[in-house]
């Protein structure tokens, strides 16, 4: 199988790369190279860009506001936004939410949400996990029981990336407790601002604020924000879980990390030199950048064998994918650590502890 990229597609790599080279504010591509992650306003601010030319969501039909690009040009955007670098559109509306409501929403969803999806006018969090329920999420107990035009759900969701953010959230809820647990489950598109929904911060362990606790006490959802049938919600599940765990190897990321140590390196002093100019630094980054540029033809090839709007990619999955992140990391580490050990031999024993650069943290890489 050829794996190389054709003529058209490397054009638009090279229009890609233009437009991100034009049109990426500064400011915000500076945040990003120097290891932060990109604000809410950053986010927001980027995809309103991206969604002139219906990039933003590439892969939806234009009558929504998409491109139709093919699985390989999508991927080869993502590559490009990884490596300017630049945020991402944002998840849970374009991979997620919005195949879920071209597959199974009623046209008035489509026409109502999916424009402001991919305009990012609405920001959607994913209230799947609640405590018991993590794995095993059709054991899921959020309830929602009908009164008339709305249903009133009470129930607690937790680890909600981006909940403090949201407008909105889409939720698996349960509407008939007497069925089998899979089959009693619905899909419900909930309003943040109704009364009776407090949100709590999560911390986690890098001291970080992005997960959170959302709970839901009497609060009243139209029987219009159903998606899908009553009771077949886990469905609507299933179809954006397999959208969820597809083309997230982020090849583009490690690449850019990986360059980006690799410019910390040849401007960090080394004895007479630098510290690229060390055989094993050297040795490490180009092996990982060459494992990256074969799994990156891979994915492309992958990718080249599925299409349509709510078709799900098949990309690179999630072991390769932390698999080879580590590695990144791990490659920039030693690199760096190489680096202060010799210097360490050079000054003396005492030293000095081995510190990571700051711009080497971004997202998950490092």
């Amino acid at each position: 199988m050829d794996l190389q990229l054709t003529a058209e597609q490397q054009a638009f790599r090279a229009e890609v790369r233009a437009f991100i080279q034009e049109r990426l504010p500064q400011d915000i591509r500076d945040r990003l190279r120097a290891g932060h992650p990109p604000r809410k306003e950053d986010t927001v601010r980027w995809q309103r860009i991206l969604n002139e030319r219906g990039w933003a969501a590439p892969h939806w039909p234009r009558r929504f506001g998409g491109a139709e690009l093919g699985q390989a040009e999508r991927l080869i955007l993502m590559d490009e936004l990884y490596r300017a670098p630049a945020p991402l559109p944002q998840v849970f509306n374009i991979t997620m939410l919005g195949p879920v409501l071209m597959k199974f929403g009623t046209p008035a969803q489509c026409e109502h949400f999916l424009p402001k999806l991919a305009n990012l006018d609405l920001w959607f969090c994913q209230g799947f996990s609640e405590p018991g329920s993590g794995s095993d999420l059709a054991s899921l107990r959020t309830a929602a029981r009908r009164e008339g035009d709305h249903y009133i759900v009470n129930g607690q969701k937790i680890w909600t990336t981006t909940a403090h953010w949201a407008d909105w959230t889409f939720a698996l809820v349960r509407t008939d407790p007497e069925a089998r647990k899979q089959e009693g489950i619905s899909f419900l598109l909930i309003d943040l601002k109704s009364p009776g929904i407090t949100i709590r911060p999560i911390t986690s362990i890098d001291g970080e604020h992005h997960l959170n606790e959302v709970f839901f006490d009497e609060v009243r959802v139209p029987v219009a924000n159903l998606v899908g049938q009553e009771n077949k919600g886990w469905d609507c599940a299933k179809f954006l879980l397999g959208n969820e765990r597809t083309g997230i190897a982020n090849v583009g990321l490690c690449r850019e990390r990986l360059d980006h140590a690799r410019a910390v390196a040849e401007r960090t002093p080394q004895g007479a030199g630098r510290l690229i100019d060390d055989a094993l630094g050297a040795a490490g980054t180009a092996g990982l950048r060459l494992g990256a540029q074969a799994q990156g033809r891979g994915t492309a090839a992958r990718h080249q064998r599925a299409a349509g709007p709510h078709r799900r990619p098949l990309g690179a999955g999630a072991p390769w994918q932390r698999r080879h992140r580590a590695r990144a990391a791990h490659a920039a580490l030693l690199l760096l650590a190489r680096g202060q050990h010799l210097r360490r031999h050079q000054r003396g024993a005492e030293g000095h502890p081995v510190q990571v650069h700051p711009g080497l943290r971004r997202q998950h890489a490092i």
